[in-house]
């Protein structure tokens, strides 16, 4: 199920990338940006405060608003106003490619900083991936690296410490973190649009991105924080890194674009890191210390035996502890296996 909560996030947003370009001949681009973050952000407010279950999903303590403060500069802030600065100086092809790095620095940040656990099998998936964006990116034009160049590259490592930031917190309600990203990335890039542009756009196209940002944007966000619970920021940054390839066959779906060799290299590369991603099975005998904390969880899972005054609800939310314990079972680097590897 976490794999295809990645893959969804990844599908949604990659609808963005043709929907974008159909939006982009009626919006500016800061416009759309600044767009789409408010519509993720208010259409989740609202299904927040009509849909939301009480008592299944953790709120957000004080001492997660630092990771919360840190992916809203990073990811709804940051990456963006250095991406379009970026674009100003240097060829869109050139930056297509440098963006296909968030992959590399969610993976290299999460591993080296967070110590998840890499291993072999990842790193060949991570790096088909990544050849697999490159090779949809390529025009075969020559490719020079400058101060735009050196923008874009930027934005993608803020990305890339948006998702590791976004991953120490993903045991927290996830609507309520995307909510905050949203909201935050809106009027912060909404007011950069004013200023650059001094006007304001059509209703009907500022409508038209708003719901296309609560789907691609808001909803694609809650998708990719369930899979950073289960798989870790390096794996769910993984099968993330896929939406170039689904963008571009959306587009050859949606706007007629031609099925080329690049599409189908890339496809078979992104369908063997897939199968490696899949099939990966990594267990040994390790130690869980003493910890006490609060998220959405059932008794079902081998990691949560604490007791209830009666029975209790397939999926609760509440303070716990657990005790330290010593096991061997197959995991992944979720929220209970993040230890160290020798």
């Amino acid at each position: 199920m976490n794999y295809l909560f990645a893959l969804g996030a990844a599908a949604l947003f990659a609808f963005s990338v043709p929907a974008g370009k159909i939006l982009l001949e009626h919006l500016k681009p800061l416009e759309l940006s600044a767009l789409c973050y408010m519509g993720s952000g208010f259409g989740l407010a609202v299904w927040r405060a009509v849909a939301r279950r009480p008592g299944t999903e953790a709120p957000l303590e004080r001492r997660d608003l630092p990771y919360a403060a840190g992916f809203i500069a990073a990811g709804g802030v940051l990456a963006p106003l250095l991406l379009f600065t970026g674009l100003n100086h240097t060829a869109s092809s050139s930056a297509s490619m440098l963006l296909n790095f968030e992959l590399v620095f969610t993976s290299l940040i999460a591993v080296t900083v967070f110590k998840e656990h890499g291993g072999g099998r990842f790193w060949l998936a991570a790096a088909l991936i990544t050849a697999g964006a490159l090779a949809l990116s390529w025009e075969g034009g020559a490719f020079s690296f400058g101060w735009g160049a050196a923008l874009v590259l930027a934005s993608g490592l803020m990305w890339g410490i948006d998702n590791n930031l976004t991953a120490r917190v993903s045991i927290k309600d996830p609507v309520t973190l995307a909510c905050l990203k949203g909201l935050a990335g809106g009027f912060i890039n909404g007011a950069l649009a004013l200023y650059a542009y001094g006007s304001l756009p059509s209703l009907k196209w500022a409508a038209a991105a708003m719901a296309l940002g609560l789907f691609c944007y808001g909803i694609s966000l809650v998708l990719f924080i369930l899979a950073m619970r289960g798989l870790g920021a390096s794996r769910a940054g993984a099968f993330f890194g896929s939406y170039p390839f689904i963008g571009a066959a959306l587009s050859v779906a949606m706007l007629a674009e031609p099925v080329t060799g690049r599409l189908l290299f890339a496809g078979a590369l992104m369908l063997g890191a897939f199968m490696l991603l899949s099939m990966e099975s990594h267990g040994h005998r390790h130690r869980h210390e003493p910890l006490a904390h609060d998220h959405g969880h059932g008794h079902d899972d081998g990691h949560h035996t604490h007791p209830h005054g009666g029975a209790p609800a397939a999926r609760h939310s509440h303070p716990h502890s657990h005790d330290t314990v010593e096991h061997e079972h197959p995991h992944l680097p979720d929220v209970h296996h993040r230890h160290g590897h020798g």
